[in-house]
């Protein structure tokens, strides 16, 4: 076949992003039979494009990984440019990664296209601040899903969601899994690098991380609201809360300014830090460091943050409204995104047990080995198939 892919999430730097640059990697190295065409609207980063692909640059004004965001919307002429290349006759089959940077296209090629989760339809005004992005983004994805031969989500918690949010026929929609990078892995004795000294990060104090963007729904207000409270008892006056993730060129609707004045506010400024966005050299270091990982959504597709953590031998504390309990079992504590009281008792449970922190290492780890780039690729390839079969 020749496969035409949108690849123009390939430079971004959140979950998006490090799932496109996982899955195309890997499809690259194990399918020997299909030839690939790789779409892109930006240079930067293309040298890091695998050589099998082929790489088609369309210009556009702005990249989609900047244009896309919680407050605009690409032009329609950007559009319109990459629909037209990407309509091209030659093609068997096209890939969407995302439905973020989904692009109208008329070919009689099949269509596949990736959702990821609902949680711009559940949470629509936590992620989607104002009427106009609604309407752009109920447009993409109304459009998406209709020329869709194939619709294909991360997990079938997020196959479920899909299914009942939009009514679709249930041989439409496919799971494909991902993976941590192998990047994320257990370092032996693992040391801050300056990077991480100069943000008052050294290792002495036992730590809670959450690594992911800082939007509302993300249920981080209740987080702060929960370490507070450890804050203020005796056996936990040690731990520091790490919050990791990009709030200066932040592209999503986020919450920053909110979260950093309610740590002012509870009087815990000398207790959190705020690291902005992380190179995976010191991701990897500050996971292997870490105490325990919570990641408190009120809904995740998947949680990859959650299984790059079990990566690195990091226990985890997360919400029941996500599969992570599926994936990871006993390598995680699983909490009711709203109930306040559960996470507190979650965070003293592991916080106060070495021997419950072994456990779950080891349970996360093996989890996270079961769950690879090439398997996922493989049941990619099969949709593909059936896809084209249709």
């Amino acid at each position: 076949m020749h496969i035409g892919v949108d690849a123009t999430c390939w430079q971004n730097l959140r979950g998006y992003g490090r799932h496109a640059r996982g899955l195309l990697e890997a499809l690259l190295r194990v399918d020997r039979e299909n030839r690939y065409v790789f779409f892109a609207d930006s240079s930067e980063n293309l040298e890091m494009i695998p050589s099998r692909a082929e790489v088609k640059l369309v210009r556009n004004s702005r990249p989609t990984s900047l244009a896309a965001s919680a407050n605009g919307h690409r032009s329609a002429r950007d559009l319109w440019k990459m629909g037209r290349a990407m309509s091209a006759p030659n093609f068997d089959l096209l890939l969407f990664p995302t439905i973020y940077s989904y692009v109208p296209v008329f070919s009689r090629a099949k269509k596949v296209v990736m959702i990821h989760d609902v949680i711009a339809e559940t949470y629509p005004k936590l992620t989607l601040p104002n009427r106009t992005a609604r309407f752009f983004w109920n447009a993409k994805a109304t459009l998406g899903r209709w020329q869709a031969d194939a619709i294909v989500t991360v997990s079938d918690y997020s196959r479920q969601g899909i299914l009942k949010r939009f009514r679709l026929a249930p041989e439409r929609v496919f799971v494909v899994g991902e993976a941590s990078d192998p990047v994320f892995h257990v370092v032996d004795d693992p040391q801050p690098s300056l990077n991480l000294h100069s943000l008052g990060v050294t290792g002495e104090n036992r730590s809670v991380i959450y690594v992911g963007g800082f939007g509302p729904h993300k249920n981080l207000e209740m987080l702060l609201e929960v370490f507070k409270e450890l804050a203020e008892q005796k056996e936990f006056d040690d731990v520091r809360l790490i919050m990791v993730g990009e709030y200066k060129r932040e592209i999503f609707h986020s919450y920053y300014g909110i979260l950093k004045t309610r740590v002012t506010e509870f009087g815990i400024a000398d207790r959190v830090i705020f690291t902005g966005y992380l190179t995976d050299d010191d991701l990897v270091v500050l996971l292997n460091m870490a105490t325990v990982l919570v990641l408190p959504s009120l809904i995740e597709g998947f949680g990859l943050p959650a299984l790059e953590a079990a990566a690195c031998g990091c226990p985890v504390i997360a919400t029941t409204a996500s599969p992570l309990s599926n994936l990871l079992g006993s390598g995680g504590v699983y909490v009711e995104p709203t109930k306040r009281e559960d996470l507190k008792l979650a965070l003293e449970r592991v916080l106060g047990s070495e021997e419950l922190c072994q456990q779950m290492r080891a349970a996360g780890l093996a989890a996270a080995r079961r769950l690879t780039w090439e398997a996922a690729a493989l049941q990619m390839i099969d949709v593909f198939k059936q896809a084209v079969a249709r």
